[in-house]
């Protein structure tokens, strides 16, 4: 360890053992793909087992079945992966429409998603990276964790939970040697983000980018990441920022875009896989 360095264990990709969950597709999957590119060896977790293992099998890694939100399933998983060097706790969903719209039931689904699914995969995972004297966590959350947005209010919950969440793991564990990084990107082109309107003053970003950002958490154990990384410090400028400025810089980049899909059709879909799996 370096005094003047993140003061983390070093470890190599090539070898460590990576457990990424929701990487089936999206952000998890492309994280998988660049792990493994760098020779890692590769645990892929869904929910979705036909996309778990089209990508295990496109990639040379293994798959599970996981819904975060269940523990026994954790344990099972990480039973049978064994040892893990990172955990990516990537897997998570993002209803978006009026917050007193939502139906209880899908709001207790993000909850449980977005902030359990990180609870339980740290508390099945961490241990063991304890007792080994290092290991490293990454949990995607976003920038909607420091930015509240119309229309994704519960979400916008979520991952204020999941940063702090994050904040206050890191703490804990680091005299024990493993660190926690938080990811938080912008907007991402995503299912998740399906039939909303993207760019338009909003940064936009592809899975791969929040890819490299989490890969590059090992070697930097950076606390917090944004993605893009110039948006880092937005949340302090909209606290200081008078808050009719704020509204009126809202209304001209569409701040309320996520209470008005611009593809209601492809939005709708979305959000009925969401409601599917509350039933």
């Amino acid at each position: 360890m370096s005094i003047l360095g993140h003061g983390y264990p070093d470890f190599d990709l090539k070898g460590a053992r990576v457990l990424i969950t929701g990487a089936g597709r999206g952000i998890g999957r492309s994280t998988a793909e660049l792990f493994a590119a760098k020779g890692a060896e590769i645990a892929i977790a869904d929910v979705d087992t036909v996309a778990a293992e089209s990508a295990a099998a496109a990639i040379g890694a293994c798959s599970y079945e996981l819904d975060v939100r269940a523990r026994d399933q954790w344990d099972k998983a990480v039973a049978d992966f064994g040892r893990i060097d990172i955990l990516v706790n990537n897997a998570g969903v993002m209803p978006a429409g009026a917050f007193l719209d939502e139906p209880d039931a899908v709001g207790h689904a993000t909850m449980d998603i977005n902030v359990w699914g990180l609870i339980n995969g740290m508390r099945t995972v961490v241990p063991g990276m304890i007792e080994r004297g290092h290991g490293h966590v990454v949990n995607v959350a976003s920038l909607a964790g420091k930015i509240p947005v119309a229309g994704l209010a519960v979400y916008n919950a979520s991952k204020f939970a999941a940063v702090g969440l994050s904040a206050a793991t890191r703490l804990e564990f680091a005299p024990q040697g493993v660190s926690v990084s938080c990811v938080m990107p912008s907007a991402v082109r995503t299912r998740l983000s399906s039939g909303l309107t993207l760019g338009k003053g909003m940064p936009t970003v592809e899975p791969e980018d929040v890819a490299a950002a989490i890969v590059h958490t090992v070697g930097t154990r950076k606390a917090e990441v944004a993605v893009p990384s110039y948006l880092g410090p937005i949340d302090l400028a909209l606290a200081a920022a008078p808050e009719r400025a704020v509204r009126l810089v809202r209304r001209l980049f569409d701040g309320d875009r996520a209470l008005h899909p611009a593809d209601d059709e492809t939005r709708a879909k979305y959000e009925k896989q969401v409601r599917s799996i509350t039933e």
